[in-house]
């Protein structure tokens, strides 16, 4: 991967020490800008336009969706992926209808950030997975997509059908798979019967 330039936001110090240390385990990574506060990630970014910002939405200021949407807007060629404690349908659907080209839990940072960092970078996004006992399993709203999509829905179906956008369904499309190792119609179909999704 070519060099990356990155700006790191977020109102504890403590979490801009750790992004950078590890993000510093890549050394064609380079952090040009630190921001405290979104009004200043807003400012740093369109004077040094990086290809990553790595914004918490908790930093004071004004939310993380408003920051992410001015430097979305003002800066089409940098990628902004959001750091939360929080997660769940909603959140990641106002996320990507802000702009975010990502999400990570702040508990995943040290695990996830290096991978979600490359998949934006090569123009995909990258949201983590929703809390679930087991990887394996399935919450609540991505069964409801299951069901769906075994009785031959479309995205676009799934998505007006339960009041989501049809990227949300992607998202979690994708954590389906990741999940549950189904990656045909017919795997799919056979995971709904066995695990009482739908009644053959």
């Amino acid at each position: 991967m070519p060099s990356v330039r990155l700006l790191v936001a977020g109102g504890h110090e403590i979490l801009r020490i750790g992004v950078r240390a590890i993000l510093a385990n890549n050394p064609d990574w380079t952090v040009v800008a630190e921001a405290s506060d979104s009004r200043q990630a807003i400012e740093r970014a369109k004077e040094l336009r990086p290809d990553i910002a790595i914004l918490d939405f908790s930093m004071p200021g004004t939310n993380g969706f408003d920051a992410t949407r001015e430097i979305v807007k003002s800066l089409p060629d940098t990628k902004v992926v959001m750091l939360t404690i929080y997660d769940g349908d909603k959140l990641i659907d106002e996320m990507q209808q802000a702009g975010a080209h990502g999400c990570l839990r702040k508990a995943d940072v040290s695990r996830d950030l290096i991978r979600a960092i490359t998949a934006v970078m090569k123009n995909r996004t990258s949201y983590a997975p929703e809390t679930a006992t087991s990887t394996h399993r399935l919450t609540t709203r991505q069964r409801e997509i299951v069901e769906l999509l075994v009785q031959g829905r479309t995205s676009a179906e799934v998505a007006a059908s339960l009041g989501i956008s049809t990227k949300t369904v992607e998202t979690h499309k994708n954590n389906i798979h990741l999940r549950t190792h189904c990656h045909t119609m017919a795997h799919l179909v056979r995971y709904a019967i066995r695990n009482g999704i739908i009644v053959a």
